[in-house]
């Protein structure tokens, strides 16, 4: 099994640094801090295998690396356009995704943004961008590189909406006074392992261990330890 799981003898992870609910960037000694890393050591650890982690800017680049077998597991938010090429396991994490609009905005609710003539600022291919093209049906996508670039695109485009991460939304609101983060969510992003097509006996372990890892409490004593907050243990 362990062959099929990191068939180059080391296990390597790949990490989206624009997630910095899950990546806190990297400690003194270079090292990946955050709930995602503290997973994957754990995952190495139980293993037996040394971990190289594999750094990526953006959630599709990942997919990409995952898909590619750049990596051999990825922290990566479950969607179904994904899961036709990558195999995921249960959700370890939830984050709730919902919008940021202007100062003077006449959008009270979410149910308010999808009207014809609303833009809406999102990172090309997130989880949430995925969503939001199966379900929108008269609200327009503004799609831009990354997540911070969508908040500028929002702001210098004077923009209707920005969708996001709640709680990267949250602080988003205290750089523009007068901005609403709205209330409720559209959906929350199903934060799970990815592993490349082909590798049945890696994927099953990869799912046995996202339970346990939800069962035993690692995964609240990562949130915990992290400081993180606006996400929840997957149901």
């Amino acid at each position: 099994m362990k062959n099929q799981i990191a068939p180059a003898g080391k296990l390597r992870i790949g990490l989206n640094y624009q997630n910095f609910l899950l990546v806190n960037g990297d400690g003194a000694d270079g090292q990946p801090r955050g709930i995602a890393p503290d997973l994957g050591r754990e995952l190495g650890r139980r293993l037996g295998l040394s971990v190289e982690w594999v750094k990526f800017d953006a959630a599709g680049k990942l997919f990409d690396g995952v898909k590619g077998g750049a990596c051999d597991v990825g922290f990566l938010g479950a969607e179904p356009q994904r899961a036709n090429e990558v195999d995921f396991t249960e959700a370890y994490l939830e984050i709730p995704v919902t919008f940021l609009v202007p100062p003077g905005s006449a959008i009270r609710t979410i149910a308010d943004v999808d009207r014809k003539g609303v833009r809406i600022a999102v990172s090309e291919r997130s989880a949430y961008d995925l969503y939001l093209s199966r379900n929108l049906m008269n609200a327009t996508l503004v799609r831009v590189q990354g997540i911070p670039a969508s908040y500028d695109a929002f702001v210098q485009q004077k923009l209707e909406a920005l969708g996001g991460l709640k709680p990267r939304l949250v602080e988003d609101q205290t750089r523009l006074p007068g901005s609403r983060v709205l209330e409720g969510q559209i959906t929350g992003v199903q934060q799970s392992i990815a592993a490349p097509k082909g590798r049945e006996a890696a994927a099953a372990y990869l799912r046995e261990f996202a339970a346990d890892v939800k069962k035993s409490g690692l995964v609240a004593k990562a949130i915990a330890a992290n400081g993180v907050k606006g996400v929840s243990v997957a149901p």
